[in-house]
């Protein structure tokens, strides 16, 4: 090697380049991970439980960060973390992170979109298809012993096949539920804040969400959340809905008015929900949502398999990656930041 062409040093880098990092881990991630992150620099586990206060602490001296998209990440911690380059959380959702604050900053905001979406549709289907066939209430009526005691029967389920689904939230998750119900023999409608068939989506007909209200036996929500998206399903739309439609939420709680939805469902005016998210997580245990017999509920499971979470924890290692090194990340929320450095 001839002298003087060896690497850059620290001072001639690239301003998007951060020489031996510090990276902060301040959520459970596989030795393998870890291994590529401490090879570009300085790794410094937190543990998950960790105070706000003590977390912000730890960010001193960071220049990237993986999170949970649970945690808050606004100005408390970017004032926290002087030297921060990117957020990256282990979850597709960042309404818990000020977008808008980190882009002033120049913090790049990463999320893991598209490696859940096989596990948020087999969920949904699943959902869908214990509310038609009443599942979880013959599964009760069974581990009881209504069945071996022989209690009256519980009334038919209905079959699929020909019913209408309608899907809010026409995203890659939206699409899949879609393709997938159709294969099922489902009808299907969609709804989002464009109107047009996304290239590549499968054939569908649009509706106005009102419309779509009416004419859905299922609905299904697959929107994020935002400021438009808060409160989506409240009072006014359940009472489109028919009294022997059922809703699905697997996206965010707080899309749904869950007061409201309470009033329908012990009022009988829609037929029953299946909630893999509610407004509070964990809920109050006062809570009566989860008690009501026409509703399933569950612990926001949608990811929640072995290999879904391993695919999250390794894009969230590759996003840190990536924007340290200079490159653009697979998934991130702000790119703008990228190219106003």
């Amino acid at each position: 090697m001839r002298a003087g062409s060896g690497p850059p040093a620290p001072e001639a880098l690239p301003e998007r380049i951060v020489s031996r990092p510090v990276i902060c881990v301040a959520t459970p991630i596989e030795a393998e991970f870890l291994a590529r992150l401490e090879a570009l620099g300085e790794v410094r586990r937190v543990e998950p439980t960790v105070s706000d206060d003590e977390l912000h602490a730890a960010l001193a001296d960071a220049h990237g960060v993986i999170m949970s998209p649970l945690r808050v990440a606004g100005a408390a911690l970017f004032d926290a973390a002087p030297h921060l380059r990117v957020v990256a959380g282990t979850g597709v959702g960042y309404d818990n992170f000020d977008v808008p604050l980190a882009t002033e900053r120049g913090i790049a905001i990463c999320n893991t979109p598209g490696v859940l979406n096989t596990a948020v549709t087999d969920l949904t289907m699943t959902l869908i298809v214990a509310l038609a066939r009443q599942l979880f209430a013959y599964e009760d009526y069974a581990r009881s012993g209504r069945w071996a005691g022989r209690a009256p029967r519980l009334p038919l389920g209905h079959d699929i096949r020909g019913k209408v689904l309608g899907v809010v939230g026409f995203g890659r998750i939206g699409r899949e539920v879609t393709r997938r119900m159709q294969s099922l023999g489902m009808r299907t409608l969609w709804t989002d804040v464009f109107d047009t068939l996304p290239e590549g989506a499968p054939e569908s007909q649009y509706r106005p969400l009102d419309d779509l209200l009416r004419e859905s036996d299922f609905v299904s929500l697959h929107t994020d959340l935002n400021p438009t998206s808060q409160g989506l399903i409240g009072a006014r739309e359940l009472a489109l809905m028919r009294s022997d439609a059922y809703l699905v939420n697997t996206s965010r709680g707080p899309v749904v008015d869950q007061a409201a939805l309470r009033e329908a469902l012990e009022a009988g005016s829609i037929a029953g929900a299946a909630l893999d998210v509610l407004e509070d997580e964990p809920p109050d245990p006062a809570d009566p949502i989860p008690q009501l017999p026409n509703v399933i509920v569950l612990p926001h499971i949608g990811t929640a398999t072995e290999e879904t979470r391993y695919l999250m924890r390794e894009l969230a290692a590759n996003n840190v990656i990536a924007v340290l090194t200079g490159e653009t990340p697979p998934a991130i929320v702000n790119p703008e930041v990228l190219d106003s450095r």
